[in-house]
């Protein structure tokens, strides 16, 4: 073992050969830390020879040791990039996955990390088909589709109920609600998703101007027709035919507009 001043004196002040020797040192005693202090000394002298390969792996594992989760991903998903041939590839594969899953915070956060897990379980999934890791990479797939569908959901919900402040939220809820049905084919959340549709299209067309109404009436008769069409028996159908009804209302009422406004034209000009 190596005390605490004779490391920082190698950390400090070491040849780049001493360094390596205690960051593998430190490496196999479990004090992670200081290992990726040293590897981070030494990496530049060892890029391109033959230790880079075992150096890499050690990084991203001491990462993940140390729960910097989407630190170690990266460098986990490197070292698949830069050492193709390695006995490791597959297990570093692996782990790159679990460890952007790891690093992936709860539904309602920035999903960044959630994407790149589900991307890397796929990749590995698609990579490794007859991989002993094979079951447990499917469940953390679903897991985390299911995850990412949670908060797609909830977010076209969030643009639908703050659209009375942004109206400019009633086509963002809209659209995010298209991109929940199209990404996530056979979604549990399809029903809801579809009514919640209807409604902001629906609402939107009532805080519309006259000018705008009979375009945005179409596209909502057309929410609703979607509807109907993927659940008959929908529990919102009540709801749902109400809308219509009042959409109807709004479509009649300016086609008159438009008729009055027509024929005032016609007489002015005779």
């Amino acid at each position: 073992m190596y005390s605490c001043s004779e490391y920082q004196k190698v950390l400090n002040k070491g040849a780049t050969e001493e360094q390596y020797k205690m960051a593998v040192k430190m490496y196999e005693t479990q004090n992670y830390d200081k290992a990726i202090r040293l590897f981070e000394k030494v990496t530049p002298s060892y890029r391109g020879k033959p230790q880079m390969e075992r150096i890499e792996f050690m990084v991203a594992q001491s990462n993940f040791n140390e729960k910097n989760y989407s630190i170690a991903g990266f460098y986990f998903n490197r070292f698949t990039n830069n050492f193709t041939k390695s006995s490791k590839k597959e297990e570093a594969a692996f782990l790159a996955a679990y460890s952007y899953k790891l690093a992936s915070p709860r539904f309602s956060i920035d999903p960044t990390e959630t994407n790149k897990a589900l991307d890397a379980f796929q990749s590995f999934i698609n990579t490794y088909p007859n991989s002993d890791k094979i079951i447990e990479a499917n469940k953390y797939y679903a897991e985390i589709r299911s995850k990412l569908e949670k908060k797609y959901f909830e977010i076209a919900k969030t643009y639908y109920k703050t659209a009375d402040y942004d109206l400019r939220n009633y086509k963002a809820a809209i659209q995010a609600f298209d991109n929940l049905l199209e990404d996530f084919l056979g979604t549990k959340y399809k029903e809801e998703a579809l009514y919640f549709q209807l409604k902001a299209a629906h609402d939107f067309v009532l805080k519309s101007t006259d000018r705008r109404k009979l375009e945005r009436i179409e596209s909502a008769v057309e929410a609703h027709e979607r509807l109907q069409k993927s659940f008959p028996e929908s529990i919102y159908t009540e709801d749902a035919n109400a809308m219509l009804a009042t959409l109807q209302i709004e479509k009649t009422r300016i086609d008159v507009i438009a008729a009055e406004r027509e024929t005032s034209q016609n007489l002015l000009k005779q």
